[in-house]
């Protein structure tokens, strides 16, 4: 008898950076609990916004991935918003912080947190 493997991908990818960087946050506020929640909402200069906070709540019907120590989830309604998008993080002089990358966005605005 063979068994087999169901794969699926994650609605989010973190880069080593970004992971990185939520995981050192995450110990900072020091709450087993606490994950990474990336949402996407109406609203923002572009149509839609995403939201990026830690969380504690969680949802049957939330995605979830694991990165190493850190949790990041994703609610239904957001997830086909940001099917394949990447979050990364950068620190330097210029575009300094966290960042979503996404396939899906058609256009974004200027700041980079809104799209449609």
């Amino acid at each position: 008898m063979s068994t087999t493997e169901v794969t699926t991908t994650p609605v989010i990818n973190l880069t080593d950076q970004a992971a990185g960087k939520v995981a050192e946050l995450l110990a900072q506020e020091g709450d087993d609990q606490l994950a990474l929640r990336v949402a996407v909402k109406a609203g923002g200069c572009s149509g839609m916004s995403y939201e990026i906070f830690f969380d504690t709540a969680t949802e049957p019907e939330d995605h979830e991935v694991v990165f190493g120590t850190v949790k990041v989830r994703v609610d239904p309604a957001s997830a086909p918003h940001l099917a394949g998008a990447t979050l990364d993080y950068k620190d330097g002089l210029n575009d300094a912080g966290f960042h979503i990358e996404n396939p899906n966005a058609q256009r974004s605005c200027g700041c980079g947190q809104s799209f449609s």
